[in-house]
């Protein structure tokens, strides 16, 4: 075999960071990775390909046009570089290593896996390949309805459009995400967290979450969903919050959606049922980080496999859509539920805790009181 021959048949692990996040910061922090990984390479036989780019859409461009090239892609950075990597090797089967070093880092909290920790992140990812070990979770998959439109994912500024053209025309929406699609106070809350200039991430969400919650809006929403059961509901929500969740966890830890399950084929669709006073604030922000934001009837909550969403013809105009905080779009939109379409690696041990989750989800509804199959208090 020829030295060409030996390698193309060697593995190549795809590498794509974020050296704009945190003021350039994340430049060391792709470097001191790019670098432990070409060490791990030469002991284990692969290589590695730097596919970072300018901005989050020439990166993605990149991890798509050159897939072709690598085994493996890993990302670095939060929540938004998961976005990425989902909707650059989703449905794909190619795996994705995830190196959590973001402000939130929900998505990898919620898989146990290392944050903030570059070593430890890189030895897990390294020690996956070499074993294959990996877990499959779903993910949403959000596209736009007639009228709806995409911004820029990083800024949340509109694209420019031909004069004589429509932004629903030009830029339809088409995303995948592994987290959460916030639709109300909840990407509001996002979206004040990434203009913060508090130093710590939780300290940014959870600033943000008292300061949205003092002039809460009551955002218009039509929404027909298919359920866990097949059957269809239709019905206006005036509320304000509506997401439709595959992870438990937003903000750097809050657990608004606590009884997702990242490989049941479904996605949760969580709201406000009425707008809390100030009791029931205090309540539902001390239960936020504790699994029991859903025992409180101020929440709604339904499994669901596909949900349109609308503008209703009462209440506020909803806010620009955001998942796993990067900018979406504006409504309206269809979300659905793609069964284990994201290849994640894993170590052995956080697979075998992913086993158990269903358990752990059905012991949280029963104790809340919750039906698990309309959603409402028993």
């Amino acid at each position: 075999m020829t030295e060409s021959e030996r390698s193309k048949c060697r593995t190549v692990v795809g590498l794509v960071g974020n050296p704009t996040s945190d003021k350039g910061r994340g430049a060391k922090v792709d470097a001191q990775v790019l670098s432990l990984l070409r060490e791990a390479g030469t002991v284990h036989g692969f290589d590695v390909l730097d596919l970072t780019g300018t901005s989050f859409n020439d990166s993605l461009n990149r991890a798509r046009e050159r897939a072709h090239e690598y085994d493996y892609l890993v990302v670095v950075g939060g929540d938004g570089m998961i976005a990425l990597g989902a909707n650059a090797v989703g449905c794909s089967g190619k795996p994705l290593g995830i190196v959590a070093m973001g402000s939130g880092n929900d998505f990898a909290r919620g898989l146990k896996l290392p944050v903030n920790r570059i070593e430890t992140a890189v030895e897990g990812i390294v020690g996956a390949i070499v074993r294959g070990s990996h877990i499959d979770v779903d993910m949403g998959r959000v596209t736009s309805l007639e009228g709806g439109y995409s911004v820029d994912p990083s800024t949340g500024s509109e694209y420019e459009t031909p004069e004589g053209e429509s932004a629903a025309h030009v830029h339809p929406i088409d995303r995948y995400y592994a987290g959460m699609l916030s639709c109300g106070i909840d990407a509001s809350i996002n979206d004040r967290a990434n203009h913060s200039h508090l130093p710590n991430g939780s300290l940014r969400y959870f600033a943000a979450v008292l300061v949205e919650l003092t002039h809460m809006k009551r955002y218009g929403y039509h929404i027909k969903a298919t359920l866990a059961d097949g059957s269809v509901e239709e019905r206006d929500i005036i509320s304000p919050l509506l997401t439709v969740a595959n992870s438990r966890h937003i903000g750097g830890g809050i657990e608004v959606s606590p009884y997702s399950c990242f490989s049941d084929g479904l996605l949760d669709l969580v709201w406000m049922d009425h707008v809390p006073n100030f009791h029931e604030c205090v309540v539902a922000i001390s239960n936020a980080y504790n699994g029991k934001l859903l025992a409180s009837n101020v929440f709604g909550w339904k499994r669901v496999r596909e949900i349109e969403i609308t503008r209703a013809q009462e209440g506020d105009e909803p806010p620009i859509l955001m998942a796993d905080g990067e900018y979406v779009g504006h409504l309206p939109v269809r979300v659905v539920a793609e069964d284990r379409a994201l290849r994640v690696l894993v170590p052995p041990a956080v697979a075998a805790h992913e086993i158990d989750s269903k358990e752990r989800v059905a012991e949280a509804i029963v104790r809340d009181g919750r039906d698990p199959i309309t959603g409402a208090f028993a």
